[in-house]
Protein backbone atom coordinates (compact mmCIF):
# COMPACT_ATOMS: atom_id res chain seq x y z
CA UNK A 1 0.00 0.00 0.00
CA UNK A 2 2.71 2.60 0.60
CA UNK A 3 4.27 1.77 -2.91
CA UNK A 4 0.93 2.56 -4.17
CA UNK A 5 1.01 6.08 -2.55
CA UNK A 6 4.30 6.76 -3.47
CA UNK A 7 3.79 5.99 -7.31
CA UNK A 8 0.92 7.84 -7.26
CA UNK A 9 3.09 10.84 -5.52
CA UNK A 10 5.62 10.85 -8.40
CA UNK A 11 2.59 10.57 -11.33
CA UNK A 12 0.39 13.52 -10.08
CA UNK A 13 4.11 15.24 -9.81
CA UNK A 14 4.91 14.84 -13.44
CA UNK A 15 1.49 15.06 -14.74
CA UNK A 16 1.59 18.81 -13.14
CA UNK A 17 4.89 19.48 -14.30
CA UNK A 18 3.78 18.78 -17.83
CA UNK A 19 1.20 21.02 -18.00
CA UNK A 20 1.22 24.82 -19.83
CA UNK A 21 2.34 27.00 -17.65
CA UNK A 22 -0.15 29.15 -15.59
CA UNK A 23 -2.81 26.57 -15.99
CA UNK A 24 -4.18 24.77 -12.74
CA UNK A 25 -3.89 21.21 -12.79
CA UNK A 26 -7.14 18.60 -12.33
CA UNK A 27 -6.54 18.96 -8.45
CA UNK A 28 -6.66 22.63 -8.50
CA UNK A 29 -3.38 23.40 -7.97
CA UNK A 30 -2.06 27.08 -7.96
CA UNK A 31 0.15 28.43 -10.54
CA UNK A 32 3.65 27.38 -11.39
CA UNK A 33 6.37 29.13 -9.60
CA UNK A 34 9.17 31.34 -10.38
CA UNK A 35 12.26 31.98 -8.06
CA UNK A 36 13.87 34.93 -8.23
CA UNK A 37 17.43 36.27 -5.99
CA UNK A 38 15.83 40.01 -4.79
CA UNK A 39 12.42 41.84 -4.05
CA UNK A 40 13.26 44.12 -6.84
CA UNK A 41 13.26 41.88 -9.69
CA UNK A 42 10.30 39.84 -8.03
CA UNK A 43 8.19 43.72 -8.55
CA UNK A 44 9.42 42.93 -12.53
CA UNK A 45 8.24 39.55 -12.78
CA UNK A 46 4.89 39.91 -11.12
CA UNK A 47 3.83 43.18 -13.45
CA UNK A 48 4.76 40.55 -16.26
CA UNK A 49 3.95 37.49 -15.41
CA UNK A 50 0.17 38.52 -13.70
CA UNK A 51 -1.75 35.63 -12.52
CA UNK A 52 0.32 32.96 -14.61
CA UNK A 53 2.89 32.60 -12.20
CA UNK A 54 3.58 32.82 -8.55
CA UNK A 55 6.94 34.73 -7.91
CA UNK A 56 9.02 34.04 -5.24
CA UNK A 57 11.73 35.66 -3.50
CA UNK A 58 14.70 33.51 -2.26
CA UNK A 59 16.44 36.25 -0.27
CA UNK A 60 13.80 37.86 2.18
CA UNK A 61 12.71 41.50 3.27
CA UNK A 62 15.38 42.65 5.23
CA UNK A 63 18.09 40.39 4.25
CA UNK A 64 21.54 41.06 2.53
CA UNK A 65 21.74 39.76 -0.88
CA UNK A 66 25.27 40.15 -0.25
CA UNK A 67 25.82 37.85 3.00
CA UNK A 68 22.32 35.93 2.84
CA UNK A 69 22.48 31.72 2.94
CA UNK A 70 19.23 29.87 1.53
CA UNK A 71 17.61 27.94 4.64
CA UNK A 72 17.00 24.10 3.71
CA UNK A 73 13.99 24.33 3.01
CA UNK A 74 14.33 26.91 0.25
CA UNK A 75 17.12 24.99 -1.07
CA UNK A 76 14.39 21.81 -0.96
CA UNK A 77 11.67 23.89 -2.21
CA UNK A 78 13.67 24.98 -5.16
CA UNK A 79 12.98 22.25 -7.62
CA UNK A 80 8.95 23.31 -7.40
CA UNK A 81 10.21 25.82 -9.73
CA UNK A 82 9.22 26.11 -13.19
CA UNK A 83 12.64 28.86 -13.44
CA UNK A 84 14.81 30.42 -11.35
CA UNK A 85 15.31 34.40 -12.50
CA UNK A 86 18.81 35.98 -11.35
CA UNK A 87 18.86 39.00 -11.23
CA UNK A 88 23.13 38.98 -12.17
CA UNK A 89 25.88 39.46 -10.16
CA UNK A 90 24.80 39.90 -6.74
CA UNK A 91 26.69 38.71 -3.71
CA UNK A 92 24.33 35.95 -2.93
CA UNK A 93 24.40 34.37 -7.08
CA UNK A 94 28.04 34.61 -6.49
CA UNK A 95 28.39 32.33 -3.82
CA UNK A 96 25.17 29.85 -4.30
CA UNK A 97 24.11 29.82 -7.78
CA UNK A 98 26.11 26.50 -8.71
CA UNK A 99 24.67 24.77 -5.36
CA UNK A 100 21.44 26.04 -6.25
CA UNK A 101 21.51 24.81 -9.70
CA UNK A 102 22.94 21.39 -8.52
CA UNK A 103 19.70 21.06 -6.40
CA UNK A 104 17.56 21.49 -9.27
CA UNK A 105 19.59 20.53 -12.30
CA UNK A 106 16.75 20.74 -14.97
CA UNK A 107 15.65 23.98 -13.77
CA UNK A 108 16.00 26.30 -16.55
CA UNK A 109 18.33 29.84 -15.19
CA UNK A 110 17.54 33.32 -17.03
CA UNK A 111 20.07 36.21 -16.61
CA UNK A 112 17.89 39.24 -16.25
CA UNK A 113 21.17 41.45 -16.49
CA UNK A 114 21.99 40.07 -20.03
CA UNK A 115 22.30 43.72 -22.95
CA UNK A 116 22.73 45.95 -19.68
CA UNK A 117 26.24 47.96 -19.57
CA UNK A 118 27.65 47.26 -16.39
CA UNK A 119 29.69 49.49 -14.10
CA UNK A 120 33.11 47.41 -14.31
CA UNK A 121 35.28 47.52 -10.59
CA UNK A 122 37.85 45.85 -9.47
CA UNK A 123 35.97 43.02 -7.56
CA UNK A 124 33.86 42.54 -11.32
CA UNK A 125 30.59 44.02 -12.27
CA UNK A 126 28.54 46.86 -9.96
CA UNK A 127 25.49 44.54 -9.30
CA UNK A 128 23.29 46.86 -8.07
CA UNK A 129 21.99 46.77 -11.90
CA UNK A 130 17.76 47.62 -11.15
CA UNK A 131 18.62 50.65 -9.37
CA UNK A 132 18.62 52.50 -12.60
CA UNK A 133 15.20 52.95 -15.25
CA UNK A 134 17.49 52.53 -17.97
CA UNK A 135 18.70 49.22 -16.44
CA UNK A 136 14.93 48.11 -15.36
CA UNK A 137 14.17 48.66 -19.13
CA UNK A 138 16.37 45.89 -20.00
CA UNK A 139 15.29 43.93 -17.22
CA UNK A 140 11.50 43.88 -18.24
CA UNK A 141 12.22 43.12 -21.65
CA UNK A 142 14.61 40.13 -20.30
CA UNK A 143 11.63 39.14 -17.98
CA UNK A 144 9.20 39.04 -20.90
CA UNK A 145 11.68 37.01 -22.95
CA UNK A 146 11.96 34.52 -20.18
CA UNK A 147 8.08 33.78 -19.34
CA UNK A 148 7.50 34.10 -23.52
CA UNK A 149 10.11 30.89 -23.48
CA UNK A 150 8.72 29.41 -20.99
CA UNK A 151 4.90 29.76 -21.70
CA UNK A 152 3.81 30.34 -25.67
CA UNK A 153 0.45 30.07 -24.93
CA UNK A 154 0.56 33.50 -23.47
CA UNK A 155 3.26 35.79 -24.98
CA UNK A 156 0.56 38.11 -26.14
CA UNK A 157 -0.56 38.91 -22.66
CA UNK A 158 3.09 39.02 -21.37
CA UNK A 159 4.01 41.46 -24.06
CA UNK A 160 1.27 43.63 -22.80
CA UNK A 161 2.06 43.57 -19.14
CA UNK A 162 5.78 44.69 -20.19
CA UNK A 163 4.71 47.72 -22.57
CA UNK A 164 2.57 48.58 -18.94
CA UNK A 165 5.30 48.33 -17.02
CA UNK A 166 7.87 50.16 -19.18
CA UNK A 167 5.04 53.10 -19.20
CA UNK A 168 5.61 53.40 -15.31
CA UNK A 169 9.35 52.97 -15.88
CA UNK A 170 9.43 55.56 -18.34
CA UNK A 171 7.28 58.00 -15.89
CA UNK A 172 9.27 57.13 -13.09
CA UNK A 173 12.10 57.97 -15.11
CA UNK A 174 10.86 61.38 -16.51
CA UNK A 175 10.04 62.37 -12.49
CA UNK A 176 13.35 61.64 -11.48
CA UNK A 177 15.28 63.55 -14.55
CA UNK A 178 12.90 66.52 -13.47
CA UNK A 179 13.67 66.81 -9.68
CA UNK A 180 17.34 66.03 -10.20
CA UNK A 181 17.41 68.61 -12.72
CA UNK A 182 16.70 71.60 -10.36
CA UNK A 183 19.39 74.13 -10.23
CA UNK A 184 19.48 73.70 -6.25
CA UNK A 185 19.20 70.02 -6.22
CA UNK A 186 22.32 67.99 -4.73
CA UNK A 187 24.75 66.60 -7.52
CA UNK A 188 26.94 64.46 -5.10
CA UNK A 189 25.45 62.30 -2.04
CA UNK A 190 27.09 59.85 0.84
CA UNK A 191 25.49 56.30 0.70
CA UNK A 192 27.47 53.50 3.63
CA UNK A 193 27.08 50.95 0.83
CA UNK A 194 27.38 51.58 -3.19
CA UNK A 195 23.99 50.25 -4.20
CA UNK A 196 23.31 53.96 -6.21
CA UNK A 197 26.02 53.52 -8.40
CA UNK A 198 23.95 53.41 -11.82
CA UNK A 199 21.30 55.30 -10.20
CA UNK A 200 24.28 58.03 -10.20
CA UNK A 201 24.96 57.52 -13.57
CA UNK A 202 21.81 57.55 -15.34
CA UNK A 203 21.32 61.14 -13.51
CA UNK A 204 24.97 62.72 -13.84
CA UNK A 205 25.11 62.64 -9.73
CA UNK A 206 28.39 61.68 -7.51
CA UNK A 207 28.16 58.86 -5.37
CA UNK A 208 30.54 58.43 -2.73
CA UNK A 209 30.51 55.20 -0.44
CA UNK A 210 31.36 55.26 3.18
CA UNK A 211 32.75 51.67 3.22
CA UNK A 212 36.03 50.48 1.82
CA UNK A 213 35.68 47.58 -0.76
CA UNK A 214 33.04 46.31 1.52
CA UNK A 215 34.69 46.62 4.70
CA UNK A 216 34.35 49.13 7.71
CA UNK A 217 35.71 52.68 6.90
CA UNK A 218 39.51 53.12 8.21
CA UNK A 219 39.90 56.18 10.76
CA UNK A 220 42.17 57.88 7.72
CA UNK A 221 39.23 57.33 5.23
CA UNK A 222 36.15 58.78 7.80
CA UNK A 223 38.61 61.82 7.86
CA UNK A 224 38.91 62.00 4.35
CA UNK A 225 35.28 62.10 4.19
CA UNK A 226 34.87 64.65 6.56
CA UNK A 227 36.82 66.96 4.91
CA UNK A 228 34.81 66.44 2.18
CA UNK A 229 31.87 66.66 3.37
CA UNK A 230 32.44 70.09 4.42
CA UNK A 231 34.37 71.26 2.04
CA UNK A 232 31.88 70.24 -0.83
CA UNK A 233 28.77 71.51 1.01
CA UNK A 234 27.15 67.74 0.96
CA UNK A 235 23.88 67.84 2.47
CA UNK A 236 22.82 63.74 2.38
CA UNK A 237 23.88 60.65 3.29
CA UNK A 238 21.77 57.60 2.23
CA UNK A 239 21.98 54.37 5.09
CA UNK A 240 20.38 51.02 4.68
CA UNK A 241 18.52 48.96 7.08
CA UNK A 242 21.07 46.19 6.70
CA UNK A 243 24.20 48.14 6.85
CA UNK A 244 25.80 49.52 10.62
CA UNK A 245 24.19 53.11 10.46
CA UNK A 246 27.14 54.30 13.51
CA UNK A 247 30.02 55.94 11.16
CA UNK A 248 27.10 57.40 8.91
CA UNK A 249 25.66 59.20 12.13
CA UNK A 250 29.37 60.43 13.05
CA UNK A 251 29.75 62.05 9.94
CA UNK A 252 26.21 63.42 10.17
CA UNK A 253 27.05 64.98 13.48
CA UNK A 254 30.32 66.45 12.47
CA UNK A 255 29.03 68.01 9.16
CA UNK A 256 25.51 68.62 9.53
CA UNK A 257 24.57 66.25 7.20
CA UNK A 258 21.19 64.95 7.46
CA UNK A 259 21.02 61.01 6.69
CA UNK A 260 17.73 59.45 5.09
CA UNK A 261 16.95 55.80 4.95
CA UNK A 262 16.68 54.34 1.64
CA UNK A 263 16.03 50.67 0.47
CA UNK A 264 16.64 49.66 -2.94
CA UNK A 265 15.87 45.76 -1.94
CA UNK A 266 12.35 47.55 -1.35
CA UNK A 267 9.67 45.28 -3.61
CA UNK A 268 8.70 49.03 -4.43
CA UNK A 269 10.91 49.88 -6.96
CA UNK A 270 9.15 52.84 -8.17
CA UNK A 271 8.81 54.29 -4.64
CA UNK A 272 12.58 54.20 -3.91
CA UNK A 273 13.82 55.73 -7.12
CA UNK A 274 11.04 58.92 -6.06
CA UNK A 275 12.16 58.62 -2.62
CA UNK A 276 15.90 58.78 -3.40
CA UNK A 277 15.20 61.93 -6.36
CA UNK A 278 13.05 63.42 -3.91
CA UNK A 279 15.66 63.59 -0.92
CA UNK A 280 17.95 64.96 -3.39
CA UNK A 281 15.99 67.40 -4.64
CA UNK A 282 15.04 69.34 -1.47
CA UNK A 283 18.25 70.70 -0.82
CA UNK A 284 18.66 72.04 2.57
CA UNK A 285 21.75 73.56 2.55
CA UNK A 286 21.25 76.92 3.51
CA UNK A 287 19.97 75.01 6.92
CA UNK A 288 23.13 73.94 7.68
Amino acid sequence: MRKKYIWLAISVLLFSACRPAGQKNDLGGEPPILTVTIEPLRYFTEAIAGTRFTVESIVPRGSSPETYDPTPSQLLALADSRAYLRIGYIGFEQVWMQRLMANAPDMPVFDTSKGIDLIEEDEGPEPHIWTSAVNARVIAANVTAALCTLDSIHTSEYRHRCDSLIAVINHTDSLCRSLLSAPDADRTFLIYHPSLSYFARDYGLRQLPIEEAGKEPTPARLKGLLDFCQRENVNVIFIQPEFDQRNAALIAKQTGTRMVSINPLAYDWQDEMLHVAKTLATNTSSSK
